[in-house]
């Protein structure tokens, strides 16, 4: 028998917002879960932005996330490093999320010699630094990117992210990097452990099957899948794996909040 739910884990664009806006139901799931004392995380691949800048986005659309309560890519990153090589340092290819996580986690940025290339999110990769990188890793640096997202959303259409640049390196090294974002259970334990929160006693919301629903099972935990993201009615059945329950929008998971 499944043990009682405590504790949430929710993805944060296809899920809550869509391009910027929030979605029906995202400020009364949140607003459920503070109100009910559950703990919980927003949890997001994107490493552009820091947990303050995304808690005033989120604010804009009414929906009150506290900064401590969520968790990027650039954070599991940071925390990941921090525990392999405590103090390293790293050259960096990324935004003030991941900089501002990795300066915090103890990291110090170079281009000389570094532990660990890191290849985060931006929105203008310069080709000078992509070259840097590839030079960096054929001496000898470690390869890490904080999620294999090949796109990213937009209003004038899909964007190059930074799964799409990690191919362009590694095509040049011969490198494979390590992802830490989803669908990397890795990115699920770290949010767990953030909230002391156990699998068992957790569910994942998330619009992704590859992503937010295959890291929720590998993590151990139940997964809901919505339908107001990337993955369609359709395309649900074409997976070997199912998500615990599929729900038209995170209005639906209200109630099963309270």
């Amino acid at each position: 028998m499944d043990k009682p739910v405590e504790n949430w884990l929710t993805d944060m664009d296809g899920v809550l917002v869509h391009e910027e806006k929030a979605l029906p139901g995202a400020a009364e799931f949140i607003a459920a879960l503070r109100e009910t004392g559950r703990k919980f995380i927003v949890l997001t691949n994107n490493s552009i932005y820091t947990p303050r800048d995304l808690r005033a986005r989120l604010l804009v659309g009414g929906i009150d996330v506290p900064e401590g309560a969520i968790w990027t890519s650039a954070l599991a990153t940071a925390k990941f490093l921090s525990e392999q090589r405590p103090g390293g340092t790293a050259y960096v290819i990324g935004e003030s999320g991941l900089t501002q996580a990795l300066y915090e986690a103890g990291y110090t940025m170079t281009s000389r010699d570094p532990d660990y290339v890191v290849l985060g999110e931006t929105r203008t990769y310069s080709f000078e630094a992509i070259t840097r990188a590839i030079q960096l890793i054929g001496q000898g640096a470690r390869f890490i990117a904080t999620n294999p997202d090949v796109t990213g959303p937009s209003p004038t259409g899909p964007l190059p992210a930074t799964g799409s640049v990690a191919a362009l390196i590694t095509r040049a090294t011969g490198v494979e990097p390590y992802f830490i974002g989803k669908p990397n259970p890795l990115m699920m334990r770290s949010a767990l452990n953030q909230i002391e929160a156990h699998s068992e006693t957790t569910v994942m919301v998330g619009d992704r099957m590859d992503t937010d629903v295959l890291s929720g099972l590998e993590a151990g935990m139940r997964t809901i899948l919505v339908l107001t993201g990337s993955t369609s009615p359709g395309e649900v059945e074409r997976f070997p794996f199912r998500p615990t329950r599929v729900l038209d929008s995170i209005a639906d998971v209200v109630p099963l909040v309270q």
